[in-house]
This record gives structure tokens, sequence and C-alpha cells, in this order.
């Protein structure tokens, strides 16, 4: 296991001893007018990396293998609208192939001229569960988050933080009846409410891994045993289209030894966001 790994696995496993001391629960969520967010992958059609609802990479690998994902990346600013959009920006576990998906992230809204910004985790097909309202979230913050599987107690523990507004919100260790652990996800999603896809909001470009974001040993997974960047196991790199195969949103190429890269929001020949920073 890497040096730099050993240090975010060092910091997750500090976070997730806070959350079960007396006296440093989480906060009850606010109500959320979002019922799911981060659903499994629906691809365009079978065999094919192009997704309906999902844009970034994925190692799909064997049933059982993945026990831990992390990420870092940049919170982007979404264009405000006025009709209602929106954009999940999430790490998980699960989802490329089967029908649960474990995972954490940050939620834009942009609706009637205005955008909010919100933290969640969710043990999918369960309701998310939003980061109480004090937790502040602001396009530009740095954030960091991971996804845990405990082989002991058969659960799942989820932790995000942001580095530039200093609070922290995790779940409680669950089971999650049906996980398969066959995938581990880094995601720009655009989300589902009643069952039906949202229109997906102007996020520009959402920035993942230490290239961008400086915080060394993430966007890398624990598969098998074995700790490694995005390109150390079967990676996918996935391509958001809507239902006649035009693209909403994209990947770049993985850079930073395989742990970084960007999504970008339009098609390559009509988006006017690039990669740079």
């Amino acid at each position: 296991m890497n040096k730099a790994f050993s240090s975010a696995l060092a910091v997750l496993v500090a976070v997730l001893v806070m959350s079960i001391v007396p006296g440093l629960a989480v906060t009850p969520a606010a109500a959320h007018p979002i019922v799911g967010i981060g659903g499994p992958r629906i691809p365009l059609r079978a065999g094919s990396s192009e997704s309906l609802n999902w844009a970034g990479y994925a190692d799909v690998v064997h049933e059982g293998t993945v026990t831990l994902v992390n990420c870092s990346f940049i919170v982007p600013s979404v264009v405000a609208s006025k009709q209602s959009t929106y954009v999940s920006i999430w790490v998980g576990i699960d989802g490329y192939n089967d029908s649960t998906v474990e995972q954490t992230g940050v939620l834009a809204e942009s609706s009637h001229g205005s955008v909010s910004y919100s933290a969640w985790y969710e043990f999918y097909p369960a309701s998310p569960v939003y980061a109480p309202s004090n937790d502040v979230v602001k396009p530009g913050d740095e954030i960091v988050a991971w996804v845990y599987y405990n082989t002991a107690s058969n659960t799942f523990t989820t932790v995000i933080k942001d580095l530039t507004e200093g609070w922290t919100f995790s779940s409680p260790p669950t089971q999650v009846s049906g996980a398969d652990r066959s995938s581990a996800e880094w995601i720009v999603e655009r989300p589902a409410i009643g069952g039906s896809l949202t229109t997906l909001a102007n996020f520009a470009v959402a920035y993942f891994g230490s290239s961008y974001t400086n915080v060394q040993g993430t966007c890398t997974a624990v598969i098998g045993g074995t700790s490694g960047a995005i390109s150390a196991f079967n990676y996918v790199s996935i391509t958001m289209v809507n239902s006649q195969g035009i693209v909403l949103a994209y990947p770049s190429p993985l850079t930073g030894s395989g742990t970084s890269f960007y999504v970008t929001y339009g098609s390559p020949t009509s988006s006017t966001a690039h990669g740079h920073r």
C-alpha cells in the first residue's frame, strides 16, 4: 500500500472513529425535494460505455472484491437557469452492473435563476440522506470523500469532507442487500425524479483527482486487497448521452498516474468549456 494512499486511509479511519463516539453523532439532515440522486448506470444500449445518466470512470471488477473507493473533486460553478436542472458529483461502489449504489457526493440544483448545493450520501435504492444545512457547500470548494466496506460487519460507511469549509458528514455503518461490490465509480450524474431523468445542469467542468485538487492519494480504490489508481484496474470511460445518442457530458483521459481527470458539460464539438484550471 503506497504512502499517500495509507495517509488517506488513516484519515478515513480517524473520521469513522469520530463518527461513532458518543456526542458526535451526525445531525439529522433537513427535508429535501430530491428522492433519489444516484441510481445505477443506465446504458444507452447493451455493452455500450455510453450512459443516459453517468459520465466519468468506473473500475469494473469481479464480484465481492471492492472494499474502498475514495476521491477528491472541485465543486463546479453551475450556471443558473430558469428551468429546473440538476447535476450530482459523487464517488461510490456498485451500480455499473447491479441494482445498488453505495455513494456520497454533492448535488447542485438550479431553478428560478438561482443555484443551491448540498452534500449527501445514499445507499440506493434507499432514499438519500442530506447533510445539515450548516454544512455549506460552495463552488470552488475542495471535497474529499470515501466509501468503505467492512468485511467483518458486512456494512458500508460513507464519509465526505469539505476541506474549504471545514466540515465532515458521514453515514452510520449500513448493510445493503444485494450489493455485489463489483465496481468502483467516480461520476458526474444527472439524477432522476419520480423515475424520469432530469435535465442536466450546465456545470462547465468538474475536476477530479490530485492533479487538480492537490489532495494526494485520492481517486484510488482497494480492490481484491490491492490499492491503486483508477487506471490500476479494469477501468471504463463513460460518456453521458441522451436517448438519441447526443453527448451531454464526457470525461477527459486519465492523467496524474491514472488518478485524475475532468468531465466537461456538452459535446466535444459544441462545448466551450475546457480542461485547464
